[in-house]
């Protein structure tokens, strides 16, 4: 990876530059941070991402989730919404990929999600960014350490539209070393 200004392959007026400099190039060349470069407290803030009617329409074909207030502009006129929302899962979806290099970390494995909460409908032509910060850490075996992170995704008016804890599995820098194994004689 190069210094320089890195392009996702949205459409051009979507396409977002992020400027890299020498040390987050090296991080992200090595896939990210370790459990032990993560401070509890961190907070880290995504780039910003609009939805589409596209999206919510290639989502709708892909996870076969026709509910006509997602794509019917008609029928979700009629609705509290008075226009059609992006499937909340849309929303969930897009925050694991938005925060997955807000920051870049090694994980080992997402472990669950602790609570999640569909606060505000998401429409398209609103603009999203991930908002995180880690809220625990504690040691898991030998190999890694376990994180919580508060996500929250924030619309372009500054309002959490959703919001919840995460969990995953960090690798360690250097495993741990297990504790030497005791010899027993056979009696």
């Amino acid at each position: 990876m190069h210094r320089g200004a890195l392009e996702c392959s949205l459409p051009r007026r979507e396409v977002h530059r992020i400027r890299v400099n020498a040390d987050m190039a090296e991080i992200n060349n090595h896939h990210g941070l370790y459990y032990e470069d993560i401070d509890l407290d961190a907070q880290w803030v995504s780039p910003t991402r609009q939805i589409t009617q596209q999206d919510v329409m290639q989502f709708a074909e892909m996870t076969g989730d026709f509910n006509p207030l997602h794509v019917d502009p008609e029928y979700a006129r009629r609705t509290p919404f008075k226009r059609p929302i992006a499937h909340g899962l849309l929303g969930l979806s897009l925050m694991a990929g938005l925060g997955s290099d807000s920051p870049a970390v090694r994980t080992a494995a997402f472990v669950r999600i602790v609570d999640w909460r569909f606060v505000r409908p998401i429409f398209p032509g609103d603009w999203i960014t991930i908002h995180t910060r880690v809220v625990r850490k504690e040691p898991s075996g030998r190999r890694h350490g376990r994180v919580a992170w508060r996500r929250q995704i924030v619309n372009q008016h500054g309002e959490v539209v959703q919001d919840g804890e995460l969990e995953t599995l960090v690798m360690l820098r250097t495993a741990r070393t297990a504790p030497a194994a005791r010899l027993v004689k056979p009696r």
